[in-house]
């Protein structure tokens, strides 16, 4: 059994399917992880839906910030953006099923045999792997329920910005769901900062890469993330961007690379191909 973690599709399936018959992928040995933003932006997103939903419980897959979007269109709480690729999903006959298997992802994947923590964006600075993920199902709970439709009313905007155990209600739950599915900068006080995009070097100061203030000795073992295209412009694989910590969006859909990481056996295995819907520019 082989188990490959891949990075952000987001509608682009023909690179998929093109990634997995590189890689050899067997549905029945083999398991797939997604680092999430499964659809939008790309031309196939229904497909890419129907796909791994039909893997079953050989993909596990966290939720990007675009499969929320994609929920709150769904649901009546957010209308279309003028880049969105959505319409096929929300007028397919499945859509109805289709939302109800998103809204039951999970926000975190933590795997104690391959020591390996997957999210979409990121991991709050002084959060341990214990708190991350009691604070995921705190959040998977409200989203998996028939809270869903409030949840999204409130899950968009970018305060509070900083994390308390105080917090409570839509405050404390649009905190954690931002920390797992939009970060990228915060500044030594912990507070993050969504608007930011571009790769490290160009942040104003004060700010720093969210991975920048994990701990030498965190328990989170190898740590996967996407969300964060920029950190790939120009590569061509995966990027190692501290110690056990690996980026996998490398752009698919602006011109770089779909990529998938080897998690078992004795060393990390990267394999790319290019996206055959690649769009640009890079979205710095």
């Amino acid at each position: 059994m082989a188990v490959y973690a891949i990075g952000d599709i987001q509608g682009c399936f023909t690179a998929l399917q093109l990634l997995l018959e590189k890689i050899k992928f067997d549905s029945s040995a083999d398991k797939l992880w997604f680092t999430g933003d499964l659809v939008n932006r790309g031309p196939e997103s229904l497909a890419v839906l129907r796909f791994v939903k039909g893997l079953g419980a050989s993909a596990i897959t966290v939720l990007g910030n675009h499969d929320l979007h994609l929920l709150a269109v769904a649901h009546g709480k957010k209308k279309h953006n003028k880049r969105d690729t959505l319409s096929a999903v929300l007028d397919d006959p499945d859509c109805d099923s289709l939302m109800h298997w998103l809204a039951n992802l999970p926000l975190i994947h933590h795997d104690p045999t391959l020591k390996t923590t997957m999210i979409h964006a990121g991991i709050y600075p002084g959060w341990d792997l214990a708190t991350a993920l009691k604070l995921g199902k705190e959040v998977e709970g409200i989203i998996s329920s028939k809270k869903l439709p409030e949840f999204l009313e409130n899950m968009y905007g970018n305060h509070p910005a900083l994390w308390s155990d105080e917090l409570v209600g839509w405050d404390r739950a649009r905190v954690i769901t931002n920390c797992f599915t939009r970060l990228r900068y915060c500044n030594d006080s912990g507070q993050m900062d969504m608007a930011e995009k571009g790769p490290p070097g160009s942040q104003p100061d004060g700010l720093n890469p969210w991975y920048h203030y994990l701990p030498s000795h965190h328990d989170f073992g190898d740590i996967l993330f996407g969300h964060w295209a920029t950190l790939a412009a120009g590569e061509t694989d995966a990027i190692k961007v501290k110690n056990h910590v690996f980026a996998l969006d490398t752009g698919c859909l602006w011109g770089g690379q779909l990529t998938a990481i080897r998690l078992d056996g004795p060393e990390k295995t990267l394999i790319s191909v290019p996206c055959t819907a690649a769009q640009t520019p890079w979205p710095i």
